[in-house]
């Protein structure tokens, strides 16, 4: 069943509404992550790049040179790993699983046997 003239405006209207008010939970629904792709991969050519600096450090004994690999490394790995966690990014929870330590699971189950 289409929409009415008038359901297409109101929806168009709540649509801007939504835009304006929280526009990083429209880019989270999306689907279209923002260049996640484009971040793993320059964290992990700065992980290479760093491993690189790294080995030349050691091979040449410059001890300042390998602690600058070391660090080019961990900066990349840092920026694959949140580029992969991105709000962009669908993350799927088993739907049994509370987020709750071990007293608000035992909440849960109280109130579960108690409700049926």
């Amino acid at each position: 069943m289409p929409l009415s003239d008038r359901e297409k405006r109101l929806l168009a209207e709540m649509e801007e509404a939504l835009v304006a008010d929280d526009p990083r939970l429209v880019s989270a629904l999306s689907g279209s992550p923002r260049l996640v792709g484009g971040s793993i991969l320059r964290g992990l050519l700065l992980v290479f790049l760093g491993l690189a600096v790294l080995f030349a450090g050691l091979i040449a004994k410059a001890t300042v040179v390998g602690v600058a690999g070391f660090v080019l490394a961990l900066t990349g790995l840092i920026i694959a790993i949140r580029a992969i966690g991105a709000p962009g990014a669908t993350k799927t929870s088993k739907p049994g699983k509370s987020k709750g330590g071990f007293s608000a699971r035992m909440e849960n189950r109280w109130d579960q046997r108690n409700q049926g």
